[in-house]
């Protein structure tokens, strides 16, 4: 294992002011609950069965965006304009998010499908090798898409991926799964069972960024925020066997590719776990904490992250 292990952490940048916490900024980088305009034209692409929309701009070395739980194309929307003057950069809808469809009767939310679908993105649009950064659940489907295709991948930027099956290497780990799963998720699906968008939102939200986030959101972003509720209902509702398939500490050990791991210091401990866990299974991995920045990482704290971004990208 890597032990000379280099940080980030030091960094002298400029910070942005944030004082955003409504959920909206949190989980998509937008700012004041608002949706902001595309920079560049939205398409749309078949792609194993289904339509994905996605935006692109600039040329050169390619950069996919892959977006998290309530989240869509225009989650990394600073981001995507800071670095399309240098790299060609594609953010994309995954499936099941706006403004994609959610048909009447999906089996599930499948980690490997939206595998399966960044895979074919990649293949159709004619990206060749890219860097993947991702957020979130974007994060987790960006690490286990290196896994089964590290030919298609330059290097990896991973937000606190959500790879909980990573929790049970531990005691804390397994105690900090165990509440989140009585406290968040079982409530959540509780009621999305039951038709209760909105509640098995609250729940949710709460449980990832802390209680009390979603009834201090302002109005109009719980109204906006609603719109990603088709999505989260299907996700909450999947088994988690399949929708947070297991990924070996093992195989992990043995990707070769440069990843950049993005904390917040402000996030719930079990994020904090789970980068601890990816720490020790990969080789060659950079760490670095972001303050005053808690999941929401790249919306809360966006002038440190693209920093730290741009750093890793030019090594």
């Amino acid at each position: 294992m890597n032990r000379s292990k280099s940080r980030l952490n030091q960094m002298r940048v400029v910070q942005a002011f944030i004082t955003l916490p409504m959920i909206v900024a949190l989980f998509s980088g937008r700012a004041n609950g608002q949706l902001p305009a595309a920079a560049a034209p939205l398409k749309a692409i078949a792609i194993n069965g289904t339509t994905l929309h996605y935006v692109e701009r600039g040329s050169g070395t390619p950069i996919v965006f892959v977006h998290g739980s309530l989240g869509d194309y225009r989650t990394f929307q600073p981001q995507f304009d800071a670095l399309s003057s240098n790299f060609r950069v594609v953010a994309y809808s995954r499936r099941f998010h706006p403004p994609n469809d959610v048909p009447a009767g999906v089996p599930s939310y499948a980690l490997q499908v939206h595998v399966d679908d960044l895979a074919e993105l990649v293949k159709v649009l004619g990206l060749g090798p890219c860097h993947f950064v991702g957020a979130s659940y974007g994060a987790y489907v960006a690490l286990a898409f290196s896994l089964q295709h590290p030919d298609l991948v330059r290097s990896l930027v991973l937000g606190e991926p959500p790879v909980f099956p990573l929790l049970q290497n531990s005691s804390v780990g397994r105690g900090l799964l165990e509440a989140f799963r009585r406290n968040a998720i079982e409530p959540a699906r509780e009621a999305f069972r039951a038709g209760e968008l909105e509640t098995g939102l609250r729940r949710f939200i709460d449980g990832v960024m802390g209680e009390g986030t979603f009834d201090r959101m302002p109005p109009e972003a719980r109204k906006r925020v609603m719109i990603f509720g088709p999505e989260m209902r299907l996700e909450m509702l999947t088994d988690s066997s399949i929708a947070m398939t297991p990924l070996a500490c093992e195989a992990l050990a043995k990707l070769s590719r440069p990843v950049l791991l993005i904390s917040g210091d402000r996030s719930v401990p079990m994020f904090h776990v789970v980068t601890r866990e990816l720490e020790q299974c990969l080789e060659g991995e950079t760490h670095v904490m972001l303050p005053d920045a808690d999941h929401g990482l790249h919306g809360r704290n966006p002038a440190f992250y693209l920093e730290s971004v741009k750093v890793f990208l030019a090594r």
